[in-house]
């Protein structure tokens, strides 16, 4: 699929007289057509689709429509109806009234290529740039100090989730590496702990003897992966369950596994504390009684 038709510079006259008339005070959609006219065009997106192929849709009114979806908080089905039936998004999209629109599923397709490399990152750049340039977006001023970057949406685990499924994600890492060295390790035991995502309630059952044996079943696993190559354990899911267990398990005395505690071993700070066997860099903070 090559780069689609631009579209058009100038909203046609009966779309527009159409969607004043309908919408006096204007609609956000609309807004955002005549506040943003000039966002983007097609040749800023010239590099992520090949030259030759069949043309598609233009690539400027797709990421107008994403836009316009999180804006109003569509699913792609409901968007896709909007471009079809509503005389705002037309406008917003420099359409004639009989558009046919398109099928929801190009969207899907133009998340992908906007995902791929650092795609996102630059046409947010272009669009700072553009806004700026416009006057809608001012130079960095002072920032509050309770903002706070967002690195991670996660689900809040906890201690006893985040070990279990530090565990399943490097059993699932390893089976894809090397499934044979599952082979004399993994029984049905194990198959019934970690063969699916594991959910705790607010009081689970025989919590410390699980805290234990889902500790010992992690060194076991690391060793049993030390033993047969140190390339095993550099998988970034073997990688996050050691640093896991190192910051929440120690060996006592008589080199028994202990649970930390605030008390007992000590607890990492939050600042280095993992928190999600998938995200080692996603971190919790707390501000009065907001957690982020």
């Amino acid at each position: 699929m090559s780069l689609g038709p631009g579209s058009a510079k100038t909203v046609p006259p009966l779309t527009a007289l159409i969607a004043r008339a309908s919408n006096p005070r204007g609609t956000t959609a609309m807004w955002i057509r005549d506040r943003l006219e000039s966002l983007w065009d097609n040749e800023d997106f010239a590099d992520w689709y090949p030259r030759d192929g069949r043309p598609g849709l233009s690539p400027a009114q797709l990421a107008t429509v994403c836009v316009l979806q999180y804006v109003l908080d569509l699913s792609d089905r409901q968007v896709a109806e909007a471009v079809r039936c509503r005389i705002d998004f037309k406008y917003a999209l420099a359409l004639e009234l009989n558009d046919p629109g398109f099928h929801h599923s190009v969207l899907s397709d133009f998340r992908d290529r906007l995902a791929e490399g650092d795609r996102a990152d630059r046409l947010l750049d272009l669009v700072l740039a553009r806004l700026a340039d416009a006057g809608l977006v001012r130079e960095r001023t002072t920032q509050r100090t309770d903002c706070t970057h967002v690195l991670a949406v996660v689900r809040d685990l906890t201690r006893l989730e985040l070990i279990t499924e530090a565990v399943r994600a490097a059993l699932e890492e390893l089976a894809r590496a090397a499934p044979h060295l599952l082979t004399g390790l993994v029984d049905e035991e194990w198959g019934r702990r970690y063969g699916r995502q594991m959910r705790v309630g607010r009081n689970p059952t025989r919590p410390k003897t699980r805290i234990l044996t889902t500790g010992e079943d992690a060194c076991q696993l690391l060793e049993h992966m030390r033993e047969h190559g140190p390339d095993h354990l550099s998988g970034p899911q073997a990688q996050a369950l050691r640093q896991i267990v190192l910051q929440n398990y120690y060996r006592d005395d008589k080199d028994r596994l202990r649970w930390r505690t605030d008390t007992d071993g000590g607890l990492p700070p939050s600042a280095v504390a993992i928190v999600s066997p998938y995200d080692i860099q996603a971190r919790y903070a707390r501000r009065g009684q907001v957690t982020r």
